[in-house]
């Protein structure tokens, strides 16, 4: 049969797997106790009532008088009212044992017994144990009972007098009403005990698992970027393993520095004899120069394309990226109204939470959003318009123009490499490129949409950081 989900031991909650373990043992012992406590119980009863039997039978002892013929001084049996009730469940019996002869059963019997004998066994099956001086019996009673008695043989001073037996016996049901009474009261305690027990566990386990938590919530912090490192008092227990968690995040905070590190010193490296080259080709008129303009640019271009595309996928490979999109955002839309102050253009922050932040690098959100933004102030007559939004996980940021738009037919031809619809228009066609790539190392996307104020509308979605 499968077990649940839940039971399962490879997928089942670690605290749920503890208390199952710790229930089945619980009941186990406590089920083990209760049956031994019953059974003990249920000896010292059967002890007890056998010792008030020796009792009995030692006043019966004294009660036989001497004679020919059986005789009992009942006087010396008052006290016991059981023995004159009918079939109340204690009973007295003399026998007469003549030398060779059959036994003479009942001879002399309590009013209990009312028509019924004794039913013993022959006197030569009974052996007397010696510490004891008298033998325990179980004596079958109509019409279902047992009987617990003991018996010992009696022989009178008197010459003459025959070998006796005298016997007592009880009904064995009168010990299944302590029994049952104690075994109620048993199962009672045991049962606030297992509670006690299992509440006791469930408070251990919870002590116990809380150090866990706070490891979650240091993880997490970790992941949002509140934290860099595991810290808080964890049992010497856990130490090693936030020791390693610490060595990973410190070892992967390094690669990823080392890769931000070795892609601006490309890029610088690289920048350097582009420009230069660029440079002297401007000062020449020549096809040659233009042609090597127009190379130099693109190989720029290509170079802050593929840069771009290594820093993101290294950053989106490393834990606790957390960069505030507020900040970058307005920092943007003043760059722009710098970069087309020649024109009557109104950039404009229609909206943007100051919670909000993108997971992932600074750099490449300047990168996305000022490409777009750029494209639009490129094409927009007076207004250019951001707003950010968070939809689920992801960040959405729309920027709206109020240019001439692209008809839906050519909207994806603007995210084709190199790629311009019109050629009067600066640029080499690589900007949206960049963006497209970056959303999608990102996890994200960008699409062209209609825009409210009739231009066209560009959609980033970036995945958004944990709120701290």
């Amino acid at each position: 049969m499968k077990l649940p989900e839940w039971l399962s031991l490879r997928h089942g909650s670690l605290r749920v797997r503890l208390l199952i373990g710790a229930l089945v043992w619980i009941a186990l012992a406590l089920a083990v106790a209760g049956w031994g406590l019953r059974d003990l119980f249920r000896q010292h009863t059967r002890q007890q009532l056998e010792v008030q039997l020796v009792h009995q039978l030692d006043r019966l002892s004294a009660a036989v008088n001497p004679g020919p013929q059986v005789q009992v001084d009942l006087d010396r049996m008052a006290g016991e009212t059981r023995f004159d009730t009918p079939l109340s469940g204690l009973y007295w019996q003399v026998d007469v044992i003549p030398p060779g002869g059959a036994p003479q059963l009942g001879a002399a019997r309590s009013r209990s017994l009312w028509d019924e004998v004794l039913a013993l066994p022959p006197e030569g099956a009974v052996r007397l144990p010696a510490s004891q001086g008298h033998a325990v019996l179980q004596l079958p009673f109509p019409p279902d009972r047992t009987l617990l008695a003991v018996s010992r043989p009696l022989q009178l001073p008197d010459a003459g007098a025959p070998l006796l037996r005298v016997t007592v016996a009880a009904d064995e049901a009168l010990l299944a009403e302590p029994v049952q009474r104690f075994t109620r009261m048993l199962w009672v305690a045991l049962g606030l005990l297992a509670a006690g027990l299992v509440l006791a566990v469930a408070v251990q386990l919870q002590l116990a698992l809380r150090p866990l938590n706070l490891l979650r919530e240091q993880l997490g912090a970790v992941r949002t970027g509140v934290a860099t490192r595991l810290e808080g008092p964890f049992p010497r227990e856990l130490q090693p393993l936030v020791h390693e968690f610490n060595h990973v995040l410190g070892a992967n905070a390094d690669i990823v520095q080392r890769a931000r590190t070795q892609a601006g010193n490309l890029a610088h490296a690289l920048h350097t004899p582009l420009s230069i080259l660029g440079n002297a080709a401007a000062q020449e008129r020549s096809p040659l120069a233009q042609l090597v303009q127009e190379q130099v640019a693109t190989a720029q271009r290509q170079v802050d394309y593929h840069l771009a595309r290594a820093r993101a996928a290294a950053a989106i490979r490393a834990t606790g990226l957390r960069t505030p999109v507020r900040q970058p955002v307005e920092a943007l839309l003043r760059t722009m109204r710098r970069l087309h102050a020649g024109r009557p253009l109104e950039f404009v922050l229609a909206g943007c939470d100051p919670e909000l932040a993108f997971r992932g690098e600074p750099q490449d959100l300047f990168e996305t959003l000022g490409n777009l933004l750029d494209n639009a102030g490129k094409w927009a007559r007076r207004r250019v318009e951001l707003q950010v939004h968070r939809e689920g996980d992801q960040l959405c940021f729309t920027v709206d123009d109020d240019g001439p738009g692209i008809p839906p037919a050519q909207r994806e031809r603007i995210f084709e490499r190199g790629e311009r619809l019109d050629e009067q228009r600066a640029g080499a066609g690589l900007g949206l490129d960049i963006v497209r790539e970056l959303a999608q190392t990102y996890g994200g996307r960008v699409s062209a949409e209609d825009a409210p104020l009739g231009g066209l509308r560009m959609r980033l979605h970036l995945p958004a950081a944990v709120q701290a």
